[in-house]
């Protein structure tokens, strides 16, 4: 319990969501949508100040690789399928071809992390992963869940 309200699961969320679906009620559907997206709008912001952050020899550039990082961050709801529910994620696809994983290399999920020096096909390093992105997120998700618990409340109540 936090703030006296019940942590939901994902299956909550999905079985309002197959309600809505049923019951074909587009401006309800909208509502709900409307609402998760507001509770998790904040943490976008707050992933991709971190990207910028993250140690580098190099200045912060928008061209760059923490740029490009910054831009791919994505806030994603769905109300949907085996899916639904509500997502920040830095998105690979929003990245150039050779650098897609690169997110995942930087929080450290996949190791080791090795690239060649400069373009040098000769001379490789291994680098450490930099994380960003669940020491970010944690800490602000229990707000973002509160108010998608609440959301779910509000729905459920005019569902029933």
């Amino acid at each position: 319990m936090v703030a006296g309200l019940e942590l939901r699961t994902g299956k909550d969320l999905k079985r309002v969501a197959a309600e809505l679906r049923r019951m074909n009620n587009k401006q309800l559907k909208q509502e709900f949508t409307k609402e998760l997206r507001s509770a998790a709008r904040p943490l976008v912001p707050a992933v991709r100040q971190a990207i910028r952050q993250i140690p580098s020899k190099r200045g912060y550039s928008a061209d760059g690789l923490r740029g490009r990082m910054s831009k791919a961050v994505k806030l994603e709801v769905r109300t949907v399928g085996k899916d639904a529910g509500v997502r920040i994620r830095v998105d690979g696809r929003k990245m150039p071809s050779h650098e897609k994983a690169l997110q995942a290399y930087m929080e450290g999920v996949k190791k080791p992390w090795r690239h060649p020096v400069f373009g040098n096909r000769e001379v490789w390093v291994k680098q450490d992963p930099k994380p960003y992105f669940f020491k970010t997120v944690q800490p602000l998700g229990v707000g973002a869940r509160v108010q998608v618990n609440r959301a779910i409340d509000r729905v459920a109540k005019k569902i029933s």
